[in-house]
């Protein structure tokens, strides 16, 4: 193992135990008294924080570049990493003190998410990593939705089991993006099960696979899963994001299903929906730029001669 490993190692470790001693120290207080702690905490740690801030200046200039000064990049990054860290906490303490999801977290649009239900052919709830997203999956849980969300696992093992114990103590379904096929077969069971799949479709999906969209005017590496299992099934596609509001509830916003477009063949269908849907994520990026994880590198696989790529645009596909 060569130096590079053996400090990797050190910062999970870091990480893991400052997780847990928080962890068993947030939830005997108070929630304002944590609140209060968490604030200092952050304002400490975000100068720390050098590789994660470079990558999401870089991620902000590619998307706002031509449209934000720097001081307003830097400002929309400050936003992202403080709704970061109050995410973070907010889910250990709440994990503890489950009443206060219901309290906290309120829906917009949920008729839309009942009335796709109704068709008996689950639902594929797809958004991305935006707001605090797993509280809206708790919440779901708390509505009577049995809930399952195609994950990839973190890579710390140890915070991984916590997180997967607390989650399914609480009813919420871990399907793991690997191997494959056990998860394209768990996910097409739990929809034909008539249950709730999200699929998170924002991160970059590498240059195998996927399909190139437009993302912020470049091609981006987008896992085309939602669309191949609504064909496959039938489930409705249900865009679903979390919104901080101003007094740290949240509120989450279901659109209506997207219909399908046929395209020539089965490759275009799948391009042209799969583009649809990344422009609703963008345009929810662009209303709310300090909700999304900027610390990603989202463009990072660069298309190929072989890859399949959609046209610069599709004019009409989503009205504002």
């Amino acid at each position: 193992m060569n130096i590079n490993d053996e400090i990797k190692k050190m910062k999970r470790a870091l990480a893991r135990n400052a997780l847990f001693f928080f962890t068993g120290i947030f939830t005997m207080l108070p929630y304002r008294v944590v609140q209060a702690i968490s604030q200092g905490m952050m304002a400490l740690a975000y100068p720390l924080l050098i590789r994660q801030r470079k990558i999401a200046f870089e991620s902000l200039h590619i998307a706002f570049g031509k449209e934000k000064s720097d001081e307003e990049i830097r400002q929309v990054a400050r936003n992202c990493f403080q709704n970061v860290g109050k995410g973070l906490v907010e889910l250990i303490y709440f994990l503890e003190h489950t009443p206060m999801i219901k309290e906290r977290v309120s829906f917009e649009g949920k008729h839309y998410l009942d009335e796709a239900f109704r068709q008996g052919k689950g639902v594929i709830a797809v958004s991305g990593h935006f707001g605090n997203f797993p509280l809206m999956l708790l919440r779901c849980v708390q509505e009577g939705y049995q809930t399952n969300a195609i994950m990839r696992p973190a890579r710390d093992e140890n915070i991984e089991k916590y997180f997967v114990a607390q989650r399914t103590k609480l009813g919420l379904n871990t399907i793991y993006s690997q191997p494959r096929k056990e998860c394209v077969d768990t996910s097409l069971k739990v929809l034909r099960n008539n249950e709730l799949l999200l699929v998170l479709l924002d991160q970059n999906f590498g240059s195998r696979g996927g399909v190139f969209v437009d993302f912020f005017g470049q091609k981006a590496a987008t896992a085309t899963g939602p669309v191949i299992f609504a064909k496959r099934t039938g489930a409705p596609l249900v865009p679903m994001f979390m919104i901080r509001q101003p007094d740290d509830t949240h509120k989450i916003i279901v659109e209506p299903p997207l219909i399908l477009e046929e395209g020539r063949d089965e490759q275009e269908t799948i391009l042209i929906n799969t583009a649809k849907m990344t422009q609703l994520i963008e345009l929810y990026i662009r209303r709310y730029p300090q909700e999304w994880g900027w610390m990603h590198r989202r463009w990072k696989s660069r298309p190929t001669e072989s890859s399949v790529v959609a046209p610069p645009s599709t004019e009409g596909a989503i009205n504002e």
